[in-house]
C-alpha cells in the first residue's frame, strides 16, 4: 500500500476545503512522525518545475493550490472562461446553491450524487457564487451562496425573483412496475 499516492488522492478529493493533519493521520492510521514524513515527501515531489501543484497549508488545512508561477496562465482561463457558456451541471450547481444557500460543497454533492467541487472552483472563479461562512461541523466546511453577478447574468433583481419549485408527491398506492411501463410505452 503506497500511503504518499493514498496521500495524494486525499488532497485532491477535498479540494478547496483542505484536511488537517489529524484528519489525516486518522484516515491513514499513521503517527506524527510518519505523516510529517509522506507530507515532506510529497511536497518534495510537488516542488520539481515540471508540476503544477503545490501542496499548501492554509486555514489549518493542507490542500492543493495552483503555483503562483504560472499565475497568468490561469487568469487567462478565467477570463477567457467567463465569455463562454454555463454547462449544464455549473446550472445544476447553481440551483443547487440558489435555492439551498447557504450550502456546503459536500451537501451539493450528496443532492447531485457527484463530485461538484471542480465546478464549484470553476463558479467561484467566475464570481456567480462566494464563500459565506462556514458549517460549524466536523472539518468545519465552507458554505457557498450565490452573488450578485449570479443574479445580473440571470436578469434577477432578487432571489425571490427565482421560479417555484412545485414538488410533486408520490402516490404510495401506485405499484406500476417502471420496467414494464416503460417497456410498454417505447413499444
Amino acid at each position: 500500500m503506497n500511503k504518499k499516492a493514498i496521500l495524494e488522492g486525499i488532497l485532491f478529493i477535498v479540494g478547496d476545503e483542505g484536511i488537517t493533519l489529524d484528519e489525516i493521520k486518522n484516515i491513514l492510521d499513521v503517527n506524527d512522525d510518519e505523516i510529517k514524513s509522506l507530507l515532506m515527501e510529497l511536497k518534495k515531489d510537488y516542488e520539481n518545475a515540471d508540476r503544477g501543484l503545490r501542496i499548501s497549508y492554509l486555514g489549518n488545512s493542507f490542500k492543493l493550490t495552483t503555483k503562483e508561477e504560472h499565475r497568468e496562465f490561469y487568469e487567462k482561463l478565467v477570463t477567457d472562461t467567463k465569455t463562454s457558456n454555463l454547462s449544464n451541471a455549473s446550472l445544476e450547481v447553481l440551483a443547487v446553491i440558489a435555492y439551498n444557500e447557504p450550502i456546503t460543497r459536500l451537501k451539493i454533492d450528496e443532492i447531485r450524487g457527484v463530485n461538484s467541487s471542480q465546478i464549484v472552483r470553476r463558479l467561484l472563479a467566475r464570481g456567480f457564487i462566494k464563500i459565506c461562512g462556514r458549517e460549524n461541523s466536523i472539518g468545519k466546511p465552507n458554505l457557498y451562496k450565490t452573488t450578485d453577478d449570479f443574479l445580473d447574468y440571470f436578469g434577477l433583481s432578487s432571489k425571490e425573483d427565482l421560479p417555484e419549485i412545485i414538488m410533486q408527491e408520490k402516490d404510495e398506492n401506485d405499484n406500476t412496475d417502471l420496467y414494464e411501463s416503460n417497456y410498454k410505452e417505447n413499444n
